[in-house]
Formats: C-alpha cells, sequence, structure tokens
C-alpha cells in the first residue's frame, strides 16, 4: 500500500480481520468477472442484474443457549474490568434462491463488494474516508427496528447504546490521534435508515475529523493499519477486547469486519465489512453480531443478532 501511495497508484484493498491475508490490487489489474466493488458510486462495471422472481432468504441463526454461553463468558470479562465493550458476532447459516452476484448487483448499500464468489458484503458503514488531507471516521453502533414506535427517541435515549456509542467514538478519536492532529468530533450520534427486504432499520453514527500530515498518502498503508482493528467491531481497550473475541467466538471472522476501499492515488475511501455473506464449503453463511456492555440484556442482543441478517433489496418479498 504505500508503494503504490508513494508512487500514486490508484488500487483497491481488501483487508481481513486479523490482518493476515490482505488483498492489494492496482485498480488497472481488477477482473470484473472476479471482483465487483461500489465504494460510494465508484465502481468497476456498468449495467446491472435484474431479479425476476420471488426471493426466498431464511435464517438459521446460532441457539440462544450457545449464544448466552458467549454472552456470559463476557459479561464475566467486563466485570472484572478486562474490557469495556466487547463485539460479540456469530455465523449464521442462511439459505436462499439468490447468486452472490444477484445480491450484490440489487442490494442498496454506500459500500458493496463481490469477491471471486466466495463472500459478498453490502455494507452501510464507513472506516475512514481521506480527501484533501483530512481524515474522517464515522463509527456505526447502535441498531433498532424502524417500525417500533417512536424508535428513533428510543434507540437516542437508551443508556446501554449511549454507552456502547461513547466507548467506541472515544476509541477512534485515540486511534485517529496517533496518526493526525487537531482531532474532533463533527457530528455524535445521527440516524440513518436501511430498507431491508422484511423491515426497514435504524442505526446511529458519528463522525471524527482531524488533520494528516503532509505527503501522507507516502504512508497511506501504514495509516490504515495502525487504525485496526475498527474499534465499532472489536471493542475497548482494543488489543485485550481482540483475545476476548478469540476465546468466546471461537470462529474464524475472515474478512468479515475487516475492511475495503480504494486509493484514486491522492483520496481514500473505505468501509467495514459487515452485512456479509460467506460461502463455507456447500454451505452459506451470514456473519452478524454487536456490542455488548455491562448494560445489555441477553435477549436483545440475541435478537439484533438475527435483525442483521438481511439483505437490503426492498419491494420483492
Amino acid at each position: 500500500m504505500n508503494f503504490y501511495g508513494r508512487n500514486k497508484i490508484p488500487f483497491l484493498f481488501i483487508i481481513d480481520f486479523e490482518c493476515k491475508k490482505p488483498v492489494i490490487l492496482p485498480l488497472a489489474e481488477i477482473k470484473s468477472d472476479e471482483i465487483l466493488y461500489d465504494i460510494s458510486g465508484i465502481k468497476n462495471y456498468t449495467g446491472g442484474l435484474r431479479l425476476n422472481k420471488k426471493i426466498t432468504f431464511r435464517k438459521y441463526p446460532v441457539s440462544f443457549r450457545k449464544y448466552k454461553k458467549a454472552f456470559d463468558k463476557i459479561q464475566k470479562h467486563l466485570y472484572e474490568g478486562h474490557t469495556y465493550l466487547v463485539n460479540l458476532t456469530f455465523p449464521t447459516e442462511v439459505k436462499t434462491n439468490l447468486t452472490f452476484r444477484e445480491i450484490f448487483f440489487n442490494s442498496t448499500a454506500k459500500y458493496k463488494l463481490f469477491y471471486r464468489d466466495k463472500f459478498v458484503l453490502f455494507s452501510p458503514e464507513i472506516f475512514v474516508r481521506i480527501k484533501n488531507g483530512k481524515i474522517s471516521s464515522y463509527p456505526m453502533k447502535g441498531t433498532i427496528d424502524a417500525d417500533i414506535p417512536d424508535a428513533a427517541n428510543k434507540i437516542l435515549s437508551d443508556k446501554k447504546e449511549f454507552a456502547e456509542h461513547i466507548t467506541v467514538v472515544d476509541l477512534i478519536r485515540n486511534d485517529i490521534s496517533i496518526i493526525a492532529k487537531n482531532v474532533a468530533v463533527k457530528k455524535f450520534r445521527y440516524i440513518d435508515r436501511i430498507k431491508t427486504l422484511n423491515k426497514n432499520i435504524l442505526q446511529v453514527s458519528s463522525e471524527i475529523v482531524s488533520d494528516l500530515p503532509e505527503n501522507y498518502h507516502k504512508k497511506i498503508g501504514d495509516i490504515i493499519f495502525r487504525l485496526l482493528p475498527a474499534g465499532s467491531i472489536s471493542g475497548a481497550p482494543k488489543k485485550k477486547t481482540v483475545e476476548i473475541i478469540k476465546e468466546v467466538e471461537n470462529y474464524d471472522r475472515g474478512y468479515y469486519t475487516g475492511v475495503f476501499g480504494y486509493f484514486d492515488g491522492q483520496n481514500l475511501d473505505c468501509a467495514v465489512m459487515i452485512r456479509y455473506l460467506e460461502k463455507i464449503g456447500d454451505k452459506i453463511f451470514y456473519k452478524s453480531g454487536g456490542g455488548i456492555t455491562t448494560y445489555s440484556d441477553v435477549k436483545s442482543e440475541y435478537r439484533e443478532l438475527i435483525d442483521k441478517v438481511y439483505v437490503p433489496i426492498a419491494g420483492n418479498n
């Protein structure tokens, strides 16, 4: 990444959660029959793939018993002071008549990626953007069913959601201060509405901005990797919390909750890889989860994990 940045060569990057298997490709070398991307409207394809069928999409989540066992382990770590926030995730098996290409072309999201028919994602969450020497981050924490009466006020006044959100904002603000200066929270807890196949949801985000040093493009890789893993999908303090995640989840996240994006030679835009489906063997799994704090209710968190298993294709259910 530093080489391409230093030489101002546009490239795509796909970085897994543990930063062990990064994929870095010059944009000129990407084949659209293998990799498709749409990054805030910057895409490597034209046209689409129309759906002429009724969608089937069934989910088979982890049992509540298994989820609660992991949840209880996290609560023990929380009460012992090892962590303040842990993002707990699980894979949910799904059965659908949609292909990954159909999901990619028909989903509505700021960020979409189809990777060699191995995984597809449609993420609403910006990780960082770099433009004209400024870096901005948009941590997303807090999800609620939009059809619940007074949903926006309920999520904004929820103590657990507030504690979770402010913890992540503080974590990412500290992360950015390592590689930039004049860090400020420009917007705190604003709401986006997302349409899905079966329901609408509201999600809460904040905006953090700061100034990068001159010639930042020469160390563009160092900048990104210093910020990983993303705070919104790990927790705080980050190093210890990642250890706890590996202990309690007991599965390989892979590229899920990593980041992907592009550098155009001067500016950069990338997303957290959430809302993610992956082929494992002959099955399809949708990986999802949420933040756990001492305020968390296990039944609500389990429901949130299931609610996040969706495809954002409206009007065809």
